[in-house]
């Protein structure tokens, strides 16, 4: 070839490269936010709303359909037909209500009831054929009044338009009182087109501060408070009578602020100014196209678009700006702050988020994520911790780990790090050192003991998660103590596998509890079953795999999980839905198990399971969505799996390669380059990946770099309808494991029980091959454990274990010998899961604490306890005594009434009387009853003790729309 023709041939074939690059480069002629339904979730238990949000906005401009129930927690539920008003703050997705402040309705009467209790009200019927929505944007005729109502926002401030049929009775409602508990509130008339005012509130927030600003653009007379008589204090409650003789459309503006009243009204100004309604849901809609070409997807499916840019949009409206236009905000001590170096955030459910929903984030939204984490860290010098999940200034208590953690380790290792290094680590650290909710017990003991802390097995695995990612930012920032220590705590999971039945499993006083179930939902995990959390390493699937016997092991389990059956037993959860066997898609501890296939080189078995999902757990529906959305963590696995990837484990910088869902993909990146997804001769058949290659080169590993999508470049699929051999070659899985720095597990008691009547005998194990396993019994030296030994007294067990140089942690366990003339009789049955011990649960001088989920309380549902307690011989009784717990919020009440009889003979019973007790009587907080009988002392041997179950629970009580019933918790039946 000469030079000349060689020169045309490399011009050719570079065209052709640059044609080929603006090719791949996805297009779209239709505007994204038509491909938003944002009804999607508002049926089922999803828990979204419909109304008119900006991307990641303060406020929430949205119907409120409901007032409470825990598919009323956004505010709104597709099946109502009733709107209540339209009030500017929402949660979505959440399992908890909270919000719904500042309610406007417009009507044609002064009516301040809003009519809930049947009788007239400001209330108006409505129907789904006339309501129409879209990103910033709600509207809605309202039958009973005929009004068209009209909703749009900008960041902190929104605007109403209604269109009354005539020019008279023109009325606008405003309701401070509205949903949940007013702490106080006040409605102030500035003139006679702006009034202004403020609204604490307690909820799930217990002190919620929100000031507002109101203009309209008609003037309003007749101003008519809520009168004192009617139980609402004046000031709370006003109607608008607008003064509007050519039948104009009216516009309400409203500002909200967290800060003062002030501040509502600089953010109204500002952000609305004089802008026409049209004008502001223009803007809005701009705002949001532009937010959703963050990704554009080509595909042929109309519907795998709405589901796509409805799931891409409901990670954008969570967390929540909680700041006004200069900078001013109300910290987590309640006082006010102003910074203009970042935005400040509220609303991160970080137990949902930190798995998909912030990792998305770091893609789309790195510039946002440096906000979040210098919110985090605002958060922990205002209020001392970062928070598990803060809601307006508050700390909920809500959801367990130290989720904050992850987030903010995710973002520094992949390089966004506008933010302060130092005291990101101290924070994280300072997290990680608390001795509250289990972790004195996690850091002395190794795990947490189910008698020290409810949810004692959940905690336990992701605290070491949470440990871990602590342990990778020390090792960056070359913090060689804290890398190793950190290392050795993410190992802690590994104490709570029982090698005996293969699954995490808690320990009660050192002994696997049981009988156990890995179907039962019990108090040992969170919102979930064994099954459901018995995966959860992602910092050590190797570590993890190893225990269970290797990648055949963990295949297995896997293949067992999917094709359970897909029941539960023991108590009812909500939140376990979306079942694909014991998968729960619908809550979070599931999200990452499909994607386990990959780390034993069976990746097709993932693409099967991911594309069942996207195709069938998400639709295009009100009820889309397999559970509750949880501020954008379900959405987030629908975006990230839909692409073809996924974040087992944030902290990795890893994606783990799933199966895409579209023909074409392209993520526009922060620093303006592109990353490309094509997936050639995809189909509703071919969802199996026959060959990768990136940036052109073949590629052959299940798993992805966060750098290779941060660099830009083409991730191009060959799919096909069969399973392959891609990524099933040795080198090709992904690995996450735990190398330096390990641990040597803590003994356990396989055999033998902690209360006992004449003897038990010990056996002592630990999950470790080649250890030794030494013991104390009381105030002897300790010895090597060889061979089982007898107990036939009370006693206390030191043990630990050594492997060469390794010594595990030091356990203590008390041995309990119950009186083995004592024999109980059970009439009832109670609760496996709530079991406390077993038969002889109420005489082993075990005694229970307010925390009924630490496993010392025996648990009987919709059910009397009636025992029968048998002393062995007739003996002289003088008092006879037993302990109720109550925790209403829990379905925990006190028994009605407690009788007690006894007998010298069980034959022929006299009654001590009955002891009635108000168990309807409401309180919020945990508390223990003891309740005793005394008589003179005589001659007794048999004691029949009945305590009465309320039965349905209060009609006051959340669980009254769902027939609850009630629970009696007993403990410890004491004779003198």
């Amino acid at each position: 070839m000469t030079k000349f023709t060689f020169f045309f041939f490399a011009i050719a074939v570079l065209i052709s490269c640059n044609e080929l690059e603006k090719q791949q480069v996805s297009q779209t002629n239709t505007p994204l936010t038509r491909y938003v339904n944002t009804f999607i979730g508002t049926g089922g238990h999803g828990h979204t709303y419909p109304g008119a949000t900006m991307p990641f906005g303060m406020m929430q401009l949205s119907p409120d359909t409901r007032l409470d129930g825990w598919d009323g927690c956004s505010g709104y539920h597709y099946s109502d037909t009733i709107i209540y008003g339209f009030s500017h703050t929402h949660l979505s997705g959440t399992g908890v209500s909270d919000y719904g402040d500042i309610l406007i309705m417009p009507t044609n009467k002064i009516a301040f009831n809003n009519g809930a209790d049947g009788k007239e009200g400001y209330r108006s019927s409505f129907s789904h054929d006339t309501e129409e929505a879209a990103p910033g944007f709600y509207k809605v005729h309202l039958d009973d009044t005929s009004i068209d109502v009209a909703l749009t926002v900008t960041e902190r401030a929104g605007m109403h338009e209604y269109k009354f049929p005539t020019a008279e009775d023109q009325v606008a409602i405003i309701d401070l009182l509205h949903r949940d508990k007013t702490l106080d509130a006040k409605i102030e008339v500035i003139s006679n087109n702006e009034i202004r005012g403020y609204r604490f509130s307690e909820a799930w927030a217990t002190d919620q501060r929100l000031f507002f600003n109101i203009k309209t653009s008609h003037p309003f007379r007749d101003i008519l408070q809520s009168p004192p008589v009617s139980g609402a204090p004046g000031a709370q409650k006003i109607a608008l009578r607008f003064e509007n003789p050519n039948n104009e459309p009216v516009y309400v503006s409203v500002g909200i602020s967290a800060v003062d009243l002030a501040g509502a009204e600089r953010n109204r100004e500002a952000e609305l100014g004089d802008k026409t309604f049209n004008q502001i849901k223009k803007e809005a809609r701009l705002t949001w196209e532009d937010q959703l070409n963050k990704i554009v997807v080509e595909d042929p499916s109309a519907s795998n678009k709405h589901v796509f840019y409805s799931a891409l949009y409901h990670t954008m409206i969570a967390p929540n700006l909680y700041q006004d236009v200069d900078g001013r905000y109300r910290g987590m001590d309640m006082e006010i702050h102003q910074t203009n170096d970042f935005e400040y955030y509220t609303v991160f459910s970080l137990w949902d988020t930190y798995r998909a929903a912030h990792p998305l984030y770091t893609i789309i939204e790195q510039e946002r994520t440096n906000d979040f984490v210098n919110t985090m860290l605002a958060k922990y010098q205002e209020g001392g911790t970062i928070p598990i999940w803060d809601l307006s200034a508050n700390y909920t208590g809500c959801m367990i780990g130290y989720h904050g953690v992850p987030v903010i380790v995710d973002a520094y290792l992949k390089g966004i790090r506008g933010y302060d290094a130092a005291l990101a680590f101290k924070a994280i650290k300072y997290s990680a050192m608390q001795d509250k909710l289990g972790l004195k017990a996690y850091k002395n003991q190794g795990f947490i003991p189910m008698e020290e802390e409810s949810e004692s097995v959940s905690k336990t695995l992701e605290y070491a998660y949470d440990d871990w990612t602590i342990a990778q930012m020390a090792k960056a920032m070359g913090k060689t103590e804290d890398y190793k220590l950190f290392s050795e705590r993410g190992q802690y999971y590994k104490n709570v596998y029982n090698p005996a039945t293969g699954f995490m499993q808690g320990r009660f006083n050192n002994t696997w509890f049981g009988p156990f179930d890995p179907y039962e939902v019990n108090f040992n995990y969170t919102e979930a079953n064994a099954w459901q959390y018995s995966l959860y390493a992602p910092q050590d699937i190797s570590g993890l795999m190893n225990m269970m016997g290797g990648k055949s092991a963990l295949e297995t389990h896997l293949d067992n999980l999917f094709t359970a059956k897909a029941e539960t037993s023991g108590r009812e959860q909500v939140d376990i839905t979306g079942l694909i066997g014991q998968y729960a898609h619908g809550n979070e501890p599931s999200h990452h198990m499909a994607y386990l296939y990959n780390f034993v080189n069976k990746p097709a078995k993932t693409q099967a399971l991911v594309r069942e999902i996207l195709t069938e757990l998400y639709t295009n529906e009100p009820d889309g969505i397999s559970g509750n959305e949880d501020c954008g963590q379900m959405s987030a696995w629908y975006v990230l799996s839909s692409l073809g990837f996924y974040p087992v484990t944030p902290g990795s910088n890893e994606y783990i390669i799933g199966t895409p869902l579209f023909e074409k993909a392209t993520i526009n990146l922060e620093n303006g380059k592109q990353f490309i997804i094509t997936a050639q001769h995809i189909s509703e058949v071919n969802k199996y990946i026959n060959t990768v290659t990136l940036n052109g080169t073949s590629w052959n590993k299940s798993y992805l770099s966060h750098e290779a999508i941060a660099n830009g470049g083409t991730l191009h699929f060959e799919m096909t309808d069969t399973p392959s051999a891609w990524g099933t070659q040795e080198g090709a899985a992904p690995k996450t494991s735990i190398d330096t720095h390990q641990i040597l597990l803590t003994p356990f008691i396989a055999e033998g029980d902690v209360a006992f009547k004449n003897t038990t005998t010990i056996k002592l194990a630990v999950a470790e091959a080649d250890a030794k396993i030494f013991y104390a019994l009381n105030s002897d030296l300790f010895r090597e454990f060889t061979a089982p030994f007898m107990l036939r007294e009370a006693a206390t067990i030191k043990t630990y274990a050594t492997k060469g140089d390794q010594k595990s942690k030091m356990l203590e366990t008390k041995f309990y010998k119950i009186d083995p003339n004592l024999s109980l009789k059970l009439n009832t049955k109670f609760a496996n899961e709530y079991n406390a011990g077993g038969n002889d649960a109420l005489i082993d001088g075990i005694r229970g604490a307010k925390d009924f989920r630490t496993g010392a309380w025996q648990g009987y549902s919709n059910s009397n306890v009636d025992v029968v307690l048998d002393l062995g011989s007739a003996k002289p009784v003088k008092s006879i005594e037993t302990n109720f717990l109550q925790d209403q919020r829990s379905w925990i009440f006190y028994p009605t009434d407690v009788e007690v009889w006894i007998s010298e003979d069980g034959k022929k019973y006299t009654s001590l009387g009955v002891q009635k007790i108000d168990a309807t009587k409401r309180d919020e907080e945990a508390l223990v009853k003891t309740i005793t009988f005394k008589q003179p002392a005589s001659a007794v041997r048999y004691i029949k003790l009945v305590a009465t179950n309320l039965g349905p629970v209060p009609d006051w009580h959340l669980g009254h729309p769902h027939d609850g019933k009630a629970w009696i918790f007993i403990d410890e039946i004491s004779v003198k």
